[in-house]
C-alpha cells in the first residue's frame, strides 16, 4: 500500500471515529475544567466533572510516542496519533449509556472493563470499546490502525486504553 493511501485511510478512520464518539474541550494543560456536551447536566449528575478527555488521553499516552491529543468536536472527546501506528481516542460521555451504543452498533460484543459492563466492536477502521460508568454515562476508548493489515491489533490496544482510563475514574457503583 502506498504511503499516501495509508495516510488517507488513517485520516478517514480518525474522521469516522470522531463521528462515532463524543468530544473534548480545547484545554490541554492547566486546571481541568468540565467540557460542555450541549446537553445540560448538573455537576452532581456528571461522573466526568473536572475531567477533560484530552488531558486524560495525554496522561495515558505519555512516553508512548503519541502526539498530543486533538479536540475533535465540541464534546469531551479527544484523539491522538502515533506515526506508524494510527490513532487512539477517548470520549467521556455524561449523557449516553451503553443502550445508546448498542442502538448504533447492534453487533457489538458484550465484555467487561475492570468489572464494568462494556461493549466492543471491531470494523475495517479499528476497534471501539464502550464501558458503562452509569446508566446514562459511558466512556469510549478506540484505536484506528494506519495500516489495515495491522487491524487485528486494534481491539487489544483499545481494551488496554479502556482499562487504563477506567482505573482513573471514580467508582460510582
Amino acid at each position: 500500500m502506498k504511503i499516501s493511501t495509508r495516510s488517507g485511510v488513517a485520516a478517514s478512520a480518525i474522521t469516522i471515529l470522531g463521528a462515532v464518539v463524543v468530544g473534548c474541550t480545547s484545554a490541554v494543560h492547566g486546571t481541568p475544567s468540565p467540557a460542555t456536551s450541549g446537553v445540560p447536566t448538573s455537576a452532581s449528575n456528571d461522573p466526568f466533572a473536572g475531567l477533560v478527555a484530552c488531558q486524560v488521553l495525554d496522561q495515558l499516552n505519555a512516553g508512548q510516542g503519541f502526539n498530543h491529543g486533538d479536540n475533535i468536536s465540541h464534546r469531551n472527546e479527544c484523539t491522538a496519533t502515533k506515526p506508524g501506528l494510527g490513532s487512539n481516542g477517548l470520549a467521556l460521555d455524561p449523557v449516553q449509556g451503553l443502550a445508546e451504543f448498542r442502538e448504533t452498533d447492534p453487533d457489538a460484543t458484550e465484555t467487561t472493563v475492570n468489572g464494568r459492563k462494556a461493549l466492543e466492536v471491531q470494523n475495517a477502521l479499528g476497534c471501539t470499546v464502550a464501558f458503562e460508568v452509569s446508566e446514562h454515562a459511558r466512556v469510549l476508548a478506540q484505536m484506528a490502525m494506519s495500516q489495515p493489515e495491522n487491524n487485528p491489533q486494534a481491539c487489544p490496544l483499545a481494551r488496554d486504553l479502556a482499562v487504563r482510563v477506567e482505573a482513573l475514574l471514580p467508582k460510582t457503583r
